[in-house]
């Protein structure tokens, strides 16, 4: 039974955010394609992480036997969100763009899980080639040709440290213009953003179940049937 890992960083609660109703769609389309597999869910705006901080990265580079009780407790909340990792399937994350960037706690997120000797490093990355999806939702566009295209910095970044650290080619599903039903001066570009809306999710649910079908393929070849 495969598992998908469910991550959302909005702040706004189910279809008031645009990230999560994709990703939300995502995950029901793992369900009907895959009734027999696990989706975990971890919400990072319900329950934020705390930034990393020295005792977090200390602990990682000293002696396990030799760790204060702050530093074995850091570590081992760090090793538990590692190991979510390690042992879903595929992973699906919800990224909006704020203030050109993303979410706070999906960057604490991504910094517990970049570990050098563990999911960075030669030789060590735990989480290499494992399928990872990311909703990119923003309010406006930031795609080449667009006015705002060189302050992309949420695929950038997330596609560069996937990438470099943790040995992952993240496949990103975008959606746009989500201001333009609440902006007056956006007016015009609402059947746009309808159509991203639509866009993006046939592509959640048209790669949840591409997902479900190839690993079921190579679950199928591991096994010799």
């Amino acid at each position: 039974m495969a598992t998908l890992l469910h991550i959302d960083a909005s702040l706004f609660p189910g279809e008031a955010s645009a990230s999560r109703t994709v990703t939300a769609a995502f995950a029901d389309a793992w369900r009907a394609a895959h009734p027999d597999g696990t989706v975990v869910h971890r919400d990072l705006a319900a329950e934020p992480l705390p930034h990393i901080d020295v005792v977090t990265v200390s602990a990682a580079f000293a002696d396990p036997a030799a760790h204060t009780a702050e530093q074995a407790a850091a570590h081992a909340a760090r090793l538990a969100l590692i190991e979510q990792s390690e042992a879903a399937d595929a992973i699906v994350i919800g990224a909006p763009m704020y203030n050109f960037g993303v979410a706070s706690s999906l960057k604490a997120w991504i910094d517990h899980v970049i570990m050098h000797g563990r999911t960075l490093g030669e030789g060590t990355q735990s989480l290499a080639g494992k399928p990872v999806v990311i909703v990119a939702s923003r309010g406006g566009s930031y795609e080449p040709g667009a006015p705002r295209a060189e302050m992309e910095f949420v695929k950038n970044y997330l596609a560069g440290v996937f990438s470099v650290h943790l040995g992952i080619t993240p496949e990103f599903i975008t959606i746009e213009l989500t201001l333009a039903p609440v902006k007056p001066e956006m007016a015009d570009l609402i059947p746009l953003a309808e159509q991203s809306r639509a866009d993006a999710l046939a592509a959640a649910d048209a790669k949840a179940r591409e997902l479900v079908a190839l690993l079921a393929d190579a679950e199928k070849t591991t096994v010799g049937v």
